[in-house]
C-alpha cells in the first residue's frame, strides 16, 4: 500500500498574502532562488496590471481556473494490454497541473524575459487562449477518446 505523503504548510506570499501565489512562486523557483522567482512573478503581475488595467490577482485566478483540467488519462494494465483510462482530476492536482502548464507555456516562448512571457501566458489563459489552454483541451480530448475504457477506472 502507498504511504501517505505529508503535506508541508506553505506560508502566504509577502505582497498579496495569498497561498496560491506562494505555490506559483515555488513552482517557478529554480535551485532554491526564491527571490529571483518572486521578482519574476511580481514583475509579471505589474505587466498584467499595466496592460489589462485589472487586478493581477483576479487575472491570475481566472487563468488558473481556465487552465485547470477536469479529466485526464492514466495508464492501467489489464490482462497484458495497457489502456488509457480517463479519470477525474481532484482539486489540488487540478491547480498544480494548471500552474505547471502555464509555466511550461511561458518557458516555451523565445526571445523575451521570463516576466514578459509569464505575463503573456497568464493573460492568454485568462482569455481562454494560449499554450496552457491548448494542453487542457488536448488532455480532455484524449480522455473523451478513451471513454470506452472508463469502466477500468479504479
Amino acid at each position: 500500500m502507498k504511504k501517505k505523503i505529508k503535506k508541508h504548510p506553505i506560508t502566504p506570499d509577502p505582497v498579496y498574502s495569498n497561498i496560491t501565489v506562494a505555490k506559483f512562486i515555488n513552482q517557478i523557483m529554480r535551485k532554491g532562488k526564491k527571490t529571483i522567482a518572486r521578482k519574476i512573478v511580481y514583475s509579471a503581475f505589474d505587466i498584467i496590471k499595466e496592460k489589462t488595467k485589472k487586478e493581477p490577482l483576479e487575472v491570475f485566478e481566472l487563468a488558473l481556473t481556465n487552465a485547470s483540467p477536469f479529466l485526464e488519462v492514466k495508464s492501467k494494465r489489464v490482462g497484458g494490454a495497457t489502456y488509457q483510462v480517463p479519470v477525474e482530476v481532484k482539486g489540488e492536482r487540478r491547480i498544480t497541473l494548471a500552474m505547471r502548464w502555464i509555466i511550461l507555456g511561458a518557458k516555451s516562448k523565445k526571445g523575451k524575459p521570463m516576466r514578459e512571457k509569464l505575463a503573456a501566458e497568464l493573460m492568454d489563459a485568462a482569455n481562454n487562449t494560449g499554450w496552457a489552454i491548448k494542453k487542457k483541451t488536448d488532455t480532455h480530448r484524449m480522455a473523451e477518446a478513451n471513454r470506452a475504457f472508463a469502466h477500468f477506472a479504479w
